[in-house]
């Protein structure tokens, strides 16, 4: 999105609300935060603008006046303020104060809220629809366990019941290994938890998830991995936006095999993630319906609906941008393109 056409906001107040709108505005591309004051350095909104490298002053006249500011959100709740504002304001510049501030706030907490609960619904239904490779994959070391013990029951020679017994230890690491990918990916996404993420290490994640969608016997994987691809987002939610499209990149080629690609690049400042499959294709009068929420091509019961909306919601919120290209026949490649985040710190990324 080109800057110019971005809405820019001035908060003035860092209290609670100011906070708040931070944290709701700055997820959204289309508004540019440029800069919140308060009176108060301590103010609990200061810090948090400070953590998102919004700029931070006291001199109120300088922020409303001198950066183009569009969209003033006073939630200071001093009446003085909102009549020096009306007095002092640029022609152009709306202002929001008083109850009209915290209607905004409120609707603006209400569409997060329901955001987020999509987003989790979706991913259960997702688990739900992976159940038969989860039970099986977890079946199998148990069947294992199972039977080492009843031969331990039997069993006299010492250096036997060891061995076995590091078997039984070995099989249920893996099945804990199984249970603890699964709970990691259900659980609600923290909220406001922007940090710096390994996508490679991710990407790995989501492979772990999305071979429950379904067989990959008869699909060949490629890797091909740059180091150093690290964005700032959600470590949960991006999560998920992987897992969807690789499940989606399987499914596609669930009647013939083919190859799944994965790929992330670095360059000029920023990281791309291709996702590619060599499976059916999608139709050239879908392909601009695909993100609209409950539209699907899948058949009933396969499918919320939800999957490319909610991807696309995510990548919106982490300033990305995701991109398609689909032939008939011949396969699929979504390519999301991220700022790249230089890491705080090997140990920070998650």
């Amino acid at each position: 999105m080109e800057h110019s056409d971005r809405t820019k906001v001035a908060i003035l107040g860092a209290g609670r609300g100011g906070r708040a709108l931070l944290d709701l505005l700055h997820h959204i591309p289309s508004i540019e935060i440029v800069g919140i004051a308060d009176r108060n350095p301590a103010a609990p909104g200061l810090q948090r603008a400070h953590e998102l490298q919004v700029p931070v002053t006291a001199n109120v006249p300088d922020l409303i006046g001198n950066h183009g500011v569009n969209l003033i959100l006073d939630v200071t709740g001093d009446p003085e303020m909102e009549t020096y504002l009306h007095a002092h304001k640029p022609p152009t510049t709306n202002i929001l104060s008083g109850s009209a501030s915290r209607l905004l706030w409120k609707l603006i907490q209400h569409e997060s809220k329901l955001e987020a609960e999509l987003l989790q619904s979706e991913k259960l239904a997702g688990i739900g629809s992976f159940a038969a490779g989860i039970a099986h994959d977890i079946n199998n070391p148990l069947q294992l366990i199972l039977g080492l013990a009843e031969n331990l029951t039997e069993e006299r020679d010492l250096t036997a019941v060891h061995e076995q017994a590091r078997d039984i230890i070995e099989a249920v690491k893996r099945t804990s290994a199984i249970c603890r990918d699964l709970t990691r990916y259900s659980r609600r996404a923290s909220p406001h938890e922007d940090v710096p993420v390994s996508v490679n290490g991710k990407l790995d994640e989501a492979l772990k998830i999305a071979r429950y969608a379904s067989s990959f016997h008869d699909i060949e994987m490629l890797k091909q991995y740059q180091p150093g691809a690290t964005v700032k987002g959600n470590p949960d939610e991006l999560l998920h936006v992987l897992v969807n499209l690789i499940t989606n990149a399987v499914h596609a080629m669930e009647r013939g095999g083919g190859t799944l690609t994965i790929e992330t690049t670095v360059h000029d400042g920023q990281v791309d993630v291709r996702i590619s499959d060599t499976g059916c294709g999608i139709a050239p009068d879908s392909i601009h319906e695909i993100f609209e929420p409950f539209f699907t091509t899948k058949a009933p019961g396969k499918g919320t609906g939800l999957g490319l909306y909610n991807v696309k919601t995510i990548v919106n919120k982490m300033h990305g941008t995701i991109a398609v290209d689909s032939r008939i026949d011949q396969g699929t490649t979504f390519t999301l393109t991220f700022p790249n985040a230089e890491p705080a710190g090997q140990g920070s990324l998650l």
